[in-house]
């Protein structure tokens, strides 16, 4: 956020906000015909409002006591609860004993509701007393609550100060008719932005900055809707309004979780539904891999459910696998919404069936093909005649399949009244419909529009990255050098492992994220494996701090006849083929591989039971979302092998790499890199793929293709990440803004000379310009093209030169002394932000801390343990000062409420009481440091207070155990000291504003339900 000096005054701040208000309320009340309600400013107000609303609804007088009964079954801090009562058909029993069958709106017709607008809206609560800028009201519930900017905040800040609203005790969103509010918008006037709401569990601005997505408007050729009236215009438009809150806002139960829809997932939900409606035969959606097609599917499926005319809806996917997945996922957002196949004869009977659960049908396109071919001898063409000539809806999930065409023919032929609709992220032009089979001989795709006529919707990758829906790349390209040009065979092989091995931890952000290596063959694959583990054995033996990267290998075996083999191996033209010969070895090399598996991970697969061990290495690349304190790096998996497997269909937000030693070209090459490119947050700033065969010019080829912009260049600029060199400059640039403003304030360029800067605002300056310098040195860190190779003994790989560079800090030390002095501001303008009663600058108010960029993956608990066992020894053994190892903790956000505790077990030690110990022995020793320091500082705590250090115990360890406070307890630890309300009052102040700082280390700065009442 660009640092910008505080002129105005608090008052016209407040002028400005107010000029902004009135201007929206006036496009809300003169152009949306919203009605302008004054009156409505407190609690009492807005029931009254809700009550007369209800009533005329429902055709019903409510007595006093019959409404205050209402309110109470009807509020609810359960958002999810209450965003389903708001959606559905009620009852409520009477005084006389009778139900009333009861809406809150009109939910047949939203656009019938009474739409309002209030604003300064002040809820007063026992412990909190919030005002809200603008809120909508549909039939008196407040359902979109509108906070207006005078600044260009950060989406993800303003998000945070709406989740402290909502986390403090008693706040109205919990005991009010705020409990039905949906959606929250920011803007000011220029910048809009829009979330939904949710329970805290989906709700919340963590260490890690794992937040629920900020989205904005946009049309349907995804031009950006962000001026403030605009915005009004297109979204919230009273029917538009009603339109979003009760379609395209998806309730999932199995997580009590609400999710919003994207504007382009709605604008292709309705292009297939208007193409239903009007029968104007097939379609497709081009919607980037990453986009979430699934969710869009799914809404245009259960849309359809609903429409009388409409028989059946097949999704139809490509393999058992994503058969399974995408039947999981429909099920995520609808329980039991669509039943399992299990074959092809469960796929016709359901087909047959007139039960309304199965109008949605999730298959397979092998089942598919086998129940409309008039030569199988189970004869499923006779006994599906009776449906054949009704409405049917067929969606598939991608449609670049070769052998789809004869499919598409079949269904065409068999159900003459159907419509085919196909979502693919990669579609078929006539560029990339050729393609040479393994085989050798050339074959031809059917194009994607031959198959399904017109183009309905479009998001291209192009759209997705300049939305950060998806990541841009960093592609690292080798080649032969030119002495060297013929190398070959297992010379190139161990020269690709060995830069892997080299580079592995710079590109992964210290192992903080997984990869996947890209192989031509199975033979290459299991050539590649047996590499990794002699190569990395080798290297233990002269590198003791080595750690191993963890490989897995998958490949399928030999079908053998395995109906599920063989469908797997459908799409898996290379594995397929490669299975035809020496099986016996391959099947040999996958069970060694497999065994070696077993041992690593305490599993027990097979070759025979193939799936199990396929799902399970995807679940141990998706666990690599878990901190190694939680999940031992031991149980995951750092690089995959693969051939064909896992390189289309497959999502990890944690896996960030692929290694390619593989020809890739057109739609292959964007599923393959697509694999690296989930948002996850700043430290993931881009998908890293080091390709090993100088596949530029494919690589150039596949992004004018599938790009969507007429300039290829325009395109590689939005796809591809700068040159290293831009990064170096822009990091040097930021190094440099930073020497200034130092100087600017009579400091030199120290990091202790931070904590003499002078104001809040100044230290809010310091915050922005650091910022910027970590952030492009998050970048600069995961450049593996900054890396050097070296591999004097075989110099097969050539990368671009490694920039010879000055960073603009004289060492790392200097940098880490920096981030610690960060850490120290940022936390201290934190705990001001969240304890001040008093008015603070906007420029306090607005900090975004960005924490998530000053954690470190390699930096953690572990690493520290480890540290202080190797390196806190005598002198004659030191590699890394005392001082260093506190500056190296300091430096950590992830540490960050622990630290005080570390340095000073640090300070505790000495070289006798180091030497010779454990890992283990430092980390119980550690524990037992920490046990003793917070019984002492407890114990001191208690006698400030002359309270019994026992009760005092036992209510802390409660607090703890249970992450709630309770503040009846508090009462009962003062009960003893028999002293009067205002006096206990003062007294419970004072003992928690001691107690609060400790119980967070205590917690290891977890939350701690109940506890903002007494951190104002």
């Amino acid at each position: 956020m660009q640092n910008i000096g505080y002129i105005c005054s608090i008052n016209l701040n407040i002028v400005l906000e107010s000029q902004i208000e009135n201007g929206f309320i006036r496009k809300l009340t003169a152009d949306l015909k919203y009605v302008y309600r004054d009156d409505i400013r407190d609690r009492q107000s807005l029931e009254r409002n809700f009550r007369e609303k209800f009533q005329t609804l429902n055709r019903v007088h409510l007595t006093d006591a019959e409404f205050t009964r209402l309110m109470e079954e009807i509020t609810d801090s359960d958002v999810f609860a209450s965003s389903k009562r708001l959606r559905e058909r009620n009852t409520f029993f009477r005084e006389d004993g009778t139900p009333l069958q009861y809406t809150l709106v009109n939910i047949k017709d939203w656009c019938k509701n009474d739409y309002e607008v209030i604003h300064q809206l002040r809820m007063n609560t026992r412990y909190s007393s919030h005002r809200y800028d603008v809120i909508l009201l549909v039939n008196g519930l407040p359902v979109v609550q509108i906070e207006l900017k005078t600044l260009d905040v950060s989406p993800r800040r303003a998000m945070q100060q709406i989740v402290d609203y909502k986390n403090d005790i008693g706040n109205g969103y919990t005991n009010s008719l705020l409990c039905f509010m949906q959606m929250f918008v920011v803007s000011n006037q220029t910048n809009t932005y829009y979330f939904a709401n949710n329970n805290n569990t989906h709700f919340n601005f963590n260490a890690d900055e794992n937040f629920l997505p900020v989205y904005q408007w946009a049309d349907e050729k995804n031009k950006k809707i962000t001026n403030l009236d605009d915005f009004a215009e297109a979204f919230l438009a009273k029917c538009k309004l009603g339109e979003m809150i009760s379609r395209y806002m998806v309730l999932v139960a199995s997580e009590q979780k609400i999710l919003m829809m994207r504007p382009y997932q709605i604008y292709a939900v309705k292009a297939i539904v208007n193409c239903i409606n009007e029968n104007r035969g097939n379609g497709y959606i081009w919607h980037t891999t990453g986009s979430g097609k699934t969710l869009t599917s799914f809404k245009a499926a259960t849309l359809l459910k609903d429409n009388p005319e409409i028989d059946k809806c097949l999704f139809v996917v490509d393999r058992k696998d994503l058969d399974r997945q995408t039947r999981e996922e429909f099920n995520r957002f609808q329980e039991n919404c669509v039943e399992e196949n299990t074959n092809t004869d469960a796929l016709v009977r359901r087909m047959l069936s007139e039960d309304y659960s199965d109008k949605i049908i999730v298959t397979t396109i092998q089942k598919l093909g086998i129940a409309l071919d008039p030569q199988n001898r189970r004869n499923y063409q006779e006994r599906l005649r009776p449906v054949r000539n009704m409405r049917m809806i067929f969606i598939f999930d991608e449609c670049h399949r070769s052998q789809f065409g004869e499919n598409h023919k079949a269904i065409k032929e068999f159900f003459p009244n159907s419509q085919l609709f196909g979502f693919t992220g990669t579609p078929i032009f006539e560029q990339n419909a050729t393609y040479t089979q393994i085989t050798g001989e050339e074959a031809q795709y059917k194009t994607t529009e031959d198959v399904f006529e017109k183009e309905l919707h479009a998001y291209t990758i192009t759209n997705a990255i300049d939305d950060k829906n998806v990541l841009r790349f960093h592609v690292d390209y080798f080649k032969p050098d030119d002495e060297d040009t013929n190398a070959i065979g297992i010379a190139k092989k161990q020269a690709i492992v060995r830069t892997i091995l080299q580079k592995h931890d710079h590109a992964t952000n210290e192992r903080r994220f997984n990869a996947l290596f890209a192989t031509a063959s199975i033979n290459d694959a299991i050539e590649y494996y047996q590499l990794f583990n002699r190569m990395q054995s080798e290297r233990q033996e002269w590198d003791e701090a080595f750690e191993p990267l963890n490989i897995a290998c998958v490949f399928s075996p030999p079908a053998e006849g395995n109906g599920d083999i063989m469908q797997i191996q459908e799409d898996l033209q290379q594995e397929r083929l490669d299975n035809e010969k020496e099986p016996d070895q391959k099947k040999a090399a996958l069970t060694t591989i497999i065994d070696e598996y077993n041992k690593q991970y305490g599993t027990g697969h097979s070759v025979a039971e193939f799936d199990a061990y396929y799902q399970d290495v995807q679940q141990r690349i998706k666990n690599q979302k878990y901190t190694n304190k939680d999940y031992a790096h031991k149980n995951k998996i750092d690089i995959t092998i693969v051939v064909d497997m896992l390189l289309t269909g497959f999502d990890s937000k944690y896996l960030n790499t692929l290694y390619v030693d593989k020809n890739l070209k057109y739609h292959g090459l964007v599923q393959a890199f697509s694999r690296t490119n989930r948002i996850l947050n700043d430290t993931k700033p881009y998908g890293n793929i080091l390709d090993f065969r100088g596949q530029q010019e494919a690589v150039d080829e596949a992004i004018a293709l599938f790009s969507g912009e007429k300039n290829g260049d325009v395109a590689r600029q939005v796809w591809l990440v700068e040159p290293a060199q831009v990064i170096v400059e822009k990091y040097c640039e930021a190094v440099n803004n930073l020497r200034n403003f130092m100087h600017l304030h009579n400091l030199e360029f120290k990091a202790d000379e931070v904590a003499n800067l002078k104001g809040d605002e100044a230290k809010a300056g310091f915050i922005n310009y650091f910022k910027e310098v970590q952030r492009y040195k998050t970048q600069l860190d995961q450049y593996t093209d900054l890396v050097k190779v070296d591999d004097n003994d075989n110099p097969w790989m050539a990368s671009e030169p490694v920039a010879e560079v000055s960073y603009g800090f004289r060492n790392d030390d200097e940098l880490r002394a920096f981030r610690g002095a960060y850490l120290d501001v940022a936390k201290q303008l934190k705990t001001k932000r969240e304890k001040s009663d008093a008015q603070i600058s906007t420029e306090i108010e607005d900090l975004d801390f960005e924490f998530v960029l000053f954690a470190s993956a390699l930096i953690d608990y572990d690493y520290i343990m480890e540290l202080i066992t190797r390196y806190v020894g005598t002198p004659s053994m030191l590699k890394m000062t005392r001082d260093q190892l506190k500056d190296l903790v300091c430096s950590s956000a992830n540490l960050i409420d622990e630290r005080e505790d570390i340095i000073a077990y640090i300070d505790s030690l000495d070289a006798k009481g180091v030497n010779g110990k454990t890992e283990k022995e430092i980390r119980d020793g550690y524990e037992l440091f920490k046990t003793e320091k917070f019984a002492n500082e407890l114990m001191d705590i208690a006698d400030k207070h002359h309270l019994d250090i026992a009760s005092m115990k036992a209510f802390v360890d409660d607090i703890v155990d249970r992450k709630i406070f309770d503040g009846e307890k508090l009462k009962d630890l003062l009960a003893p000291l028999n002293i009067g309300w205002k006096e206990r009052a003062k007294k419970e102040d004072e003992l928690m504003g001691d107690l609060i700082p400790l119980l967070k280390r205590m917690v290891g700065g977890q939350k701690i339900s109940g506890l903002s009442a007494y951190e104002e």
